[in-house]
């Protein structure tokens, strides 16, 4: 089941992580009245931008890990078999 599970994966990974870009951009915007850093700029503290890549991570694993598990569940609700470990200690 986990190769029908694979694609559905990939393509909401995808999504997801657009979307965090988007919500590390308003968030970063909100909080600084000027665009978020990128490594790409030549002329950047270190100070801006470390904290700008840990929030930057930080929003990435957790919209990418809700979206992860949200999927798993649905694909379990539809097929009944779950794509992944099931957690279980041996």
């Amino acid at each position: 089941m986990t190769v029908l599970f694979r694609p559905m994966g990939l393509v909401l990974g995808l999504l997801a992580g657009m979307f965090a870009r988007k919500v590390f951009e308003k968030s970063w915007s909100a909080a600084r009245d000027e665009e978020a850093p990128s490594p790409e700029q030549e002329n950047l503290e270190m100070r801006t931008l470390i904290p700008a890549l840990l929030l930057e991570g930080a929003i990435f694993m957790l919209i990418r890990g809700l979206v992860d598990h949200g999927a798993r569940v649905a694909f379990r609700n539809y097929t009944g078999a779950w794509p992944g470990e099931d957690g279980s200690k041996n």
